[in-house]
């Protein structure tokens, strides 16, 4: 059997919407390529998210 790989050892892209990093998941092995969002909820909210970017800077 395979061994286990530690999440720092995993790929990690940055979120369209929030902006923050999020790694690989099993789930999104055969369509990695075309993730962009970090979640659900990111994922509905993609026309707000220039804003919600800009408005968490400061």
């Amino acid at each position: 059997m395979p061994r286990m790989r530690r999440k720092a050892d995993l790929p990690t892209k940055t979120c369209l919407t929030c902006g923050l990093p999020f790694a690989w998941r099993k789930k999104w092995e055969r369509d990695w390529d075309n993730v962009r969002y970090c979640s659900d909820r990111c994922r509905r909210g993609k026309a707000a998210g220039q804003d919600a970017r800009r408005d968490a800077g400061g």
